[in-house]
């Protein structure tokens, strides 16, 4: 016997919200002496009440071994499969115990495994006994309770004892209660036949909104009531005792009675249901959420109408005379009968193919680059799996999809927490998917798909991801498949296009079926009763929309096919089959589609077309799945893209436009982990990923992050430059009059939250300076842009999330950046800036909690911000405000050197009451990475005490074995200390200990600005992920994509070395601003090039081509002496570059005049 459970121990929306996040706060306990398991979430605050979950398996009384444990999902399923397969039931495979693992396992699970030995007629009872309480002590003493048999017998006792408690203050009846416990299955999962007619539902054009004039929130299942006779008043006596009864079993229900009699007697029939509920237990809850909420019908419009009856789970009417005969009602559902008869038996020693070979580099077992390093290629033989979901984050600036090497794939438009298209399940291990495509052998009825999932097929699979498109190649049933799938650049529109070749000698008869499972809004399960599918009579797409979601109620989604010949279904149940899934549905048995579509249904999109292929044909076949503005847009857009051409020039864009962005700046260098690495995938991930997609696979937040989108765009410059003013002027939109930013927000409309982070407005200025430095573009600096207005933080609230207005006052971008530096002018008892709910570490929340912390790592970024700011300043003629900056940066100086200086480093922070963190004094977080390594990025640290504190991060912070760097030790675990959410990680994870990514590149760019340059190469290759992953053992640490860049390493046993949650960070930005910038030395400076390289003594050369708008510069930089440490000769077509310009006087300072003239140039710049 072996139970299962996945433990959650948190709000529902925080754990669909970020599951992968939440996870991590979890920790596991066996307890053998008990037999038992014990789980409880790490505090985030000390204020904060967790729970404590216990397990239990007992076979009291029978013949049973020790059990054993498990608490680790990953170990309990295993990769790709589900709670239907684990792995732990493979016997042949694994020892009949469980791992026995405990502690902090990410995924946590409780698991109990026991052999129970029964003689011929012998029997047992198993008891699986979960419970929670409010201590640890309170759990272990309610586990050692029903240890004993006894008391499990007097549960049961106990509860049927309250269950006729209940149906005794309620005057019902045990009949009642079955009644009203199979109305509640409605309530709770939705039913069509207990719904309102499709035809009323497809009527609906109102959303969420549209309830709350009627004080009727619509966040809670609404049970309506429609009465107008006098006589079926027993009805609505039924309905609020069924209404008490789900409320006291913790059901909360919004019952909603109209009052439908339109005669002179409707204020009777008001009079008397007003009674009824005053007479009953109900009446405390009368227009409170969870309660009754009485209306008349005359108050009501055509829509309110049909909005109340289409949001409403159930409907109930005064036609019929109980509530029983409502709840027995059926209806007669056309039964689907086209069950597929194969007419051959498909060979039954058919061989496997043997994967085709592809050229890799870095090849670690599974996957390797091409040698062009413009794909990542997975190849999986049967009964292989990468270790964690290597995906590809495809978008645009209009639509995007995550795809991973299994298929597997969640697609959204615009803003992907906002308007997702199809579900995003966020499950690393079993890796599910909405999205799936089929191929069905006509005659045999066998079926697999062209990806490793769902439907796994008998042969292996190669895996391609490139820039902005997915590959999927598969081989058969002598059947050759080779799968694209990319978005389009310029329109919402996804391709997944299918190239099949016949290879078996005789003619045959495909079927290929597409499916997506439709969100069309955030949540599945919020959206799912109001989306109305229908086939498009021109077209034949199929159309869903969703009249009732919030972001996307004009929308029109459709899914299209480019053959002409196809049926569909908008009906999920149908299509899966009830507890089917998508790895066997039950479509598969069936000869096509039902054709089924409308309103009230499970819904889903489903496409099925049947292709004819000779012997040795080749055919392509197109599905296009999409989001248009309205039905004419999505017209246009089928009938644009809907064929093989339209879809063949949409990928060909998509390689013109990656292969041009990418192609600004090529490097070739003796590291070839480099070259690859920075030849694309940086620039990629930064751009496809974190700009446009804002969606990864461990988090799916659709928001822009005020700093975040800055320090990103900042490394587009050589790339896409006007990205970087867009979004400059995206930002400055987001900043309030008294000069605080939101700190995210969601696009289109703005909502997002405001918060007393103290570092988000300071990026503005910086990316500003950076922009104008590099691009000479001062206009930018004039562009006028509005402020937000909106309701300012009281001293003690840490954030609120609104939609702010827009202000009537506006200014330019030059004064928002000004606002912003003065509202960082506010300073604490040691004359360093506050650090308010946190600085550039969020999870530093409680730091600053009562507004008096401070933050030395902001007193830094706010040094540079004022350094830079006063020449920007000065240069535009505004001397007054240069001059403040100038000052404010000197005195700013001085106090970080009086009072930030622990002794052998810089502190962190000073908490409220004075007391420092990261000081050798404190018990947790002695030491902190980025105080060190922005005193020396911001030139603002003495360079003896810089020396000596980055010595020290070199010796506490930098683990040659693990490999990782550590943005802090110790990490924060039981001591006095209260600095945030931090604390609640365990230790060794993300911030907690764990290398931060982000943070261990500004500490390799401060070793390589400090002139150590062999340090910061070694740190170097530790951070490049290329390295992590080129070995069979080290991917098998490591587990995460090796072509982009991971957020965080954890830093503790025994996870050590496992990289975190992959693309979806801003640690791809900066590694390409250190590769290019810091350690190859590329600086654009408006119409000049600075070559000022940190390079290993070992290097002969390198080079870089580097376009310059539309010319290519072709760049060698070779050693001509011992050390390559200075610039000592620069050419330009032969002719040599000083100091002032070609030919001119003065000494060479790595300077390389930059003109557009469209042709090729050639520059060698020597080292010495």
């Amino acid at each position: 016997m072996t139970s299962y459970a996945e433990v959650v121990l948190a709000a529902l929306n925080a754990d669909l919200a970020h599951r992968s996040f939440s996870n991590l706060f979890v920790q596991t306990e066996i307890l053998p002496d008990r037999q038992a398991i014990l789980c409880t979430r790490r505090r985030r605050t000390p204020e904060e009440q967790v729970p404590w979950l216990f397990h239990l398996l007992a076979a009291p009384g029978a013949v049973a071994d020790e059990p054993s444990y498990e608490t680790d999902r990953a170990k309990f399923i295993g990769r790709n499969r589900t709670a239907a397969n684990p792995v732990v039931l493979d016997s042949s495979d694994n020892p009949s115990t469980l791992s026995n693992t405990d502690g902090s396992v990410l995924d946590p699970i409780v698991a109990i495994r026991r052999t129970i030995t029964l003689l011929p007629d012998e029997s047992a009872t198993i008891q699986i006994i979960t419970g929670v309480a409010d201590t640890r002590e309170a759990a272990l003493a309610v586990l050692e309770k029903y240890c004993d048999r006894h008391f499990v017998e007097r549960a049961f006792e106990m509860a049927w004892f309250q269950s006729q408690e209940v149906l005794r203050h309620l005057n019902a009846t045990e009949a009642d209660e079955q009644v009203y416990g199979r109305l509640a299955s409605s309530v709770i999962y939705g039913n069509a036949l207990r719904r309102a007619a499709p035809s009323i539902i497809a009527r609906n054009q109102l959303g969420q909104s549209g309830l709350w004039r009627f004080a009727v929130s619509g966040d809670l299942p609404i049970v309506l009531v429609q009465i107008g006779d006098l006589n079926r008043l027993n009805l609505i006596k039924q309905v609020l005792q069924a209404h008490a009864y789900w409320r006291m079993n913790g059901l909360k229900v919004d019952l909603l009675i109209v009052n439908e009699d339109f005669s002179g007697y409707r204020a009777v029939l008001q009079d008397q249901i007003m009674g009824l509920i005053n007479a009953s237990s109900e009446t405390q809850i009368i227009d409170k959420p969870g309660g009754i909420f009485v209306r008349r019908a005359e108050e009501l419009s055509e829509e309110d109408r049909v909005l109340f009856q289409t949001v409403a789970r159930v409907v109930l009417t005064d036609t019929a005379e109980t509530l029983l005969d409502q709840v027995e009602r059926r209806v007669s559902v056309k039964r689907v009968s086209d069950r597929f008869e194969p007419l051959r038996q498909p060979p039954a020693d058919e061989s496997v193919y043997k994967l085709s070979e592809h050229e890799r580099i870095f090849c670690n077992g599974l996957g390797g680059f091409t040698p062009d390093g413009h794909e990542y290629v997975v190849t999986l033989e049967p009964g292989q799996n990468t270790p964690a979901p290597w995906v590809n984050v495809i978008a645009s600036p209009h639509i995007g999809t995550v795809v991973s090497e299994s298929g597997s794939a969640y697609t959204w438009v615009e803003n992907a927490h906002e308007f997702r298209l199809t579900t995003w399940h966020n499950d690393p291990l079993s890796d599910n998917s909405g999205e799936a495509l089929y191929i069905r052998d006509e005659e045999t009825g066998a079926f697999w798909s062209p990806t490793p999932l769902p439907a796994l097929g008998r042969s292996g699979y190669v895996s391609r991801h490139g820039f902005g498109y997915s590959a999927f190649e598969h081989y058969e049933a002598d059947i050759s498949s080779e799968l694209f799938t990319y978005v389009a650049m310029d329109a919402p529109v996804k391709f997944v296009v299918v190239k099949l070749h016949n290879y078996s000698k005789r003619s045959r008869r495909l079927s290929l079926t597409g499916y997506w499972e439709l969100v069309l809004g955030e949540w599945r399960h919020a959206n799912l009763m109001h989306i109305v599918t229908e086939t498009d009579p021109h077209s034949g797409a199929m159309f869903a929309h969703n009249a009732y979601g919030r972001e996307c109620a004009s929308r029109v989604v459709f899914a299209q096919v480019s053959e002409l010949e196809r049926t569909m279904t908008g009906n999920r149940t149908e299509f899966i089959g009830r507890n089917g899934t998508l790895a066997s549905p039950a479509a598969m048995r069936r000869k096509h589609l039902s054709g089924i579509t409308g309103a009230g249904l499970d819904p889903c999109a489903a496409i099925q077309t049947q292709i004819e292929l000779a012997d040795g044909q080749e055919r392509e076949i197109v599905f296009v799945f999409s989001a248009a503005s309205n039905t004419d847009e999505a017209q246009h857009l089928i009938q644009r893209f809907g064929r093989t051409a339209g879809a063949r020039q949409a990928l060909e864009v998509v390689w013109e436009h990656w292969n041009h962005t990418l192609g600004a700046v090529h490097v070739e260098t003796p590291d070839p982990a480099l070259n690859v690495l920075t030849n694309g995938w940086l620039v990629y991930q930064t751009l496809s990923c974190r700009l446009w997609g804002r969606s990864g696979y461990y988090q799916s937040g659709g928001a822009y992050g005020f700093r975040d989108q800055l320090q990103d765009t900042m490394a587009l410059i050589h790339t896409t430059p006007w990205l970087v003013r867009e979004q400059l002027i995206r930002c400055a939109e987001r900043q309030f009059l008294q000069g605080d930013v939101q700190h995210w927000w969601h696009p289109p409309n703005g909502q997002g939250v405001r918060t007393h982070f103290s570092d988000d407005y300071l990026w503005l200025p910086y990316a500003t300076c950076r922009y104008v430095l590099a691009t000479g573009d001062t206009g930018v600096l004039d562009e006028a842009v509005h402020f937000l207005e909106g309701r300012e933080l009281n001293p003690e609230e840490e954030a609120y999330y609104d939609l702010p207005q827009r202000s009537a006052e506006a200014a330019s971008l030059y004064e928002h950046c000004v606002r912003s530096i003065k509202h960082g002018l506010r300073f604490g008892e040691h004359q360093l800036p506050l650090m308010g709910c946190g600085d550039w570490n969020d999870s530093m929340n409680l730091v600053g909690r009562d507004g008096k912390g401070e933050s030395i790592w902001l007193a830094w970024f706010l040094y540079e911000n004022l350094r830079l700011f006063a020449d920007l300043a000065r240069n535009r003629g505004d001397e007054a405000f240069a001059e403040v900056c100038t000052g404010q940066a000197s005195l700013l100086r001085n106090n970080i050197e009086a009072n930030a200086w622990d002794g052998e480093w810089y502190r962190r922070a000073y908490f409220d009451d004075g007391t420092p963190l990261g000081s050798s004094d404190n018990e947790e977080c002695q030491i902190d990475s980025i105080s060190q390594s922005w005193a020396v990025i911001s030139s603002g640290g003495d360079p003896l005490r810089t020396r000596q504190a980055m010595a020290a991060v070199d010796k506490y912070l930098v683990h040659r074995d693990a490999p990782l760097i550590q943005l802090l030790t110790p990490p924060f675990d039981r001591s006095a200390l209260e600095p945030g959410y931090i604390k609640g990680y365990v230790p060794g994870v993300r911030e907690n200990g764990g290398q931060y990514t982000h943070a261990a590149i500004w500490t390799t760019m401060a070793f390589a600005m400090m002139g150590d340059k062999e340090r910061a190469w070694e740190l170097f290759a530790m951070l490049n992920p290329v390295n992590h992953g080129s070995q069979p053992d080290e991917i098998e640490r490591y587990k995460v994509e090796p072509y982009v860049m991971c957020a965080d390493i954890y830093g503790a046993s025994p996870h050590t070395g496992r990289g975190g949650w992959t693309w979806y960070t801003g640690a791809a930005g900066w590694m390409y601003r250190l590769t290019v910038e810091t350690l190859l030395g590329l600086q654009l400076e408006e119409d000049h090039l600075r070559i000022a390289p940190c390079i290993p003594d070992h290097w002969e050369s390198y080079k870089i081509h580097y376009r310059f708008r539309d010319t290519v510069y072709h760049i060698t930089v070779k050693r001509v002496g011992e050390k390559p440490e200075h610039v000592i000769r620069v050419t330009l077509d032969g002719v040599v570059v000083n100091g002032d310009g070609v030919g001119g006087p003065g000494q060479s300072q790595g300077m390389i005049p930059l003109v557009d003239d469209r042709r090729e140039h050639y520059v060698e710049v020597h080292l010495n």
